[in-house]
C-alpha cells in the first residue's frame, strides 16, 4: 500500500448546493457518472441519492417502504442510529477511518422495510467535482426481514478534478430472509486516492450479492470488504472485474466468514493489468458445518504490470468444503494463433480474448448497465497494451 498524506487534501470548503433534478448536471459530469453506472436521465429508479464534494445534494425515494436519507439527517432522526452506527467497522482501524469519523461530510442511509420487494434499482452517487478535496462519507444500508433491494452506487471524479481523496465507510445489515444486491462501479481520476472500509452482517437465510467494476485509471485504491454470515442458510457472493493501466495501484479483495450451518460463499475475481499493479486478495473462513465456499482469482497481464493473487482458505472445524483456484499469466500465443487462423489479425484476436476474460456474468445487473460495462470492456485498447 502506498503512503497517502491526508494533510495535503482539503477537508473543508467543499459545500455544494442542492440539486433538485439530476438531469440538470453538465454533459461532462453526466458522462463521468454514466461510466460509473449512473444514468441521471433514467426514470426507472426506485430512488436516487447524490453526494457532491462535501454535501448531500439530492435525496429522493419513489417507492413506499424505501427510505433514503442523508446520513446526517438519519443520525438526527434516529437518535444517532445506536444499533448500526460504527458497529461493524472500527473507527480507530487506521487514519482513514479516523478521518471519516472525525470529519464526516455525509453519506447515505438506505433502508428497505420488512417484506418490501423493491423491483427497480436504487441509484446512489458519490462524486468529487473540485480539485484538492478529501471526501469522507459513511453509508448505512439495512434490508429488513423478507425485503429485497438492489443498490447501484457510482463513485467518480469530475473530468478536471485533480489530487483528490475519498474515504468511505459502509455498513450493511441484511435481516432474516432479506436479499441485497450491491453493485459498485468506480470511475476515479488518475491521481485519486481511494480508501473504502466496508463490512456486513447476514442473518438467517439472508443473501448478499456484490458486483464490483473498475475499468478506469485510479492512482491508489485499497479495499477489503468483509461479510459475516451469522445466520443459518445465508449466502454471500462477490464478483469483481478490475483493470489497472500504467500508474494505477489497486489493492482489492473480499473476506467472508461462515459462522453458521448451511452457509455458502463464492468469490470470483477477474483482474487485468496493462501496466499497473494489482494485489488481488480473497479469504473464506468457515467455523460451522455444513458450509461451502469457493474462491477464484484469475489475472491477465498485457504488456507490463504486476498481479499478486493471494487466496486464503481457513477451516476451523471438520466437514467444511472450501476450494480455490488462482492463476496469473499472459495470453497464450496458441490462443492468438488459433483466432488468427480464422481470419482475425493479432490485435483483433487479443481484444477478443480480453473481452472473453473480463465478461463475467454479474447476477442482478439491469440489462442496460450490463451493456454499458460490456461497451467499456470492448473499448479497452488491448492492441496498444501489447
Amino acid at each position: 500500500m502506498q503512503k497517502i498524506d491526508l494533510a495535503k487534501f482539503r477537508m473543508d470548503g467543499g459545500t455544494a448546493a442542492p440539486i433538485e433534478d439530476l438531469s440538470s448536471l453538465s454533459p461532462e459530469d453526466k458522462e463521468r457518472l454514466l461510466y460509473a453506472g449512473i444514468d441521471v436521465n433514467r426514470s426507472d429508479r426506485a430512488g436516487s441519492f447524490m453526494h457532491m464534494n462535501h454535501s448531500g445534494v439530492h435525496c429522493k425515494s419513489q417507492q413506499e417502504g424505501l427510505e433514503i436519507l442523508d446520513i446526517k439527517a438519519a443520525l438526527a432522526k434516529y437518535d444517532g442510529l445506536p444499533e448500526y452506527w460504527w458497529k461493524l467497522v472500527d473507527k480507530d482501524k487506521d487514519e482513514f477511518t479516523r478521518a471519516a469519523h472525525d470529519t464526516l461530510h455525509g453519506g447515505y442511509f438506505i433502508r428497505a422495510r420488512a417484506g418490501v420487494k423493491i423491483k427497480e434499482p436504487v441509484q446512489s452517487c458519490l462524486f468529487i467535482k473540485d480539485s484538492g478535496l478529501a471526501q469522507n462519507v459513511h453509508n448505512i444500508v439495512i434490508v429488513e426481514e423478507g425485503a429485497e433491494m438492489h443498490i447501484i452506487t457510482g463513485c467518480a471524479t469530475a473530468h478536471g478534478a485533480k489530487e483528490t481523496a475519498h474515504m468511505g465507510i459502509s455498513e450493511f445489515y441484511v435481516k432474516k430472509g432479506g436479499k441485497l444486491t450491491f453493485t459498485m462501479i468506480h470511475n476515479w481520476g488518475e491521481d485519486t486516492a481511494v480508501r473504502p472500509r466496508s463490512a456486513g452482517i447476514l442473518e438467517e437465510d439472508a443473501v448478499f450479492l456484490s458486483n464490483y467494476v473498475l475499468l478506469k485509471p485510479v492512482r491508489d485504491l485499497q479495499m477489503y470488504p468483509a461479510i459475516t454470515l451469522n445466520g443459518s442458510g445465508a449466502v454471500a457472493r462477490f464478483n469483481s472485474v478490475i483493470v489497472a493501466p500504467e500508474g494505477s495501484h489497486v489493492d482489492s479483495g473480499n473476506r467472508i466468514l461462515l459462522n453458521a450451518p448451511n452457509t455458502r460463499a463464492e468469490i470470483i475475481a477477474r483482474t487485468l493489468t496493462t501496466g499497473g499493479t494489482i494485489i488481488n486478495r480473497g479469504f473464506i473462513g468457515a467455523n460451522n458445518v455444513p458450509a461451502r465456499g469457493h474462491l477464484e482469482c484469475k489475472g491477465l497481464i498485457l504488456g507490463g504490470g504486476r498481479i499478486h493473487a493471494i487466496p486464503e482458505l481457513d477451516a476451523t472445524i471438520d466437514g467444511v468444503e472450501l476450494s480455490h483456484e488462482a492463476a496469473v499469466g499472459k495470453i497464450a500465443q496458441e490462443e492468438i494463433e488459433y483466432l488468427m487462423a480464422r481470419g482475425l489479425d493479432e490485435d483483433e484476436a487479443t481484444a477478443t480474448i480480453v473481452r472473453g476474460f473480463l465478461n463475467v456474468e454479474m447476477e442482478g445487473l439491469p440489462p442496460e448497465l450490463q451493456e454499458a460495462i460490456d461497451k467499456q470492456i470492448s473499448e479497452l485498447d488491448a492492441g496498444e497494451a501489447m
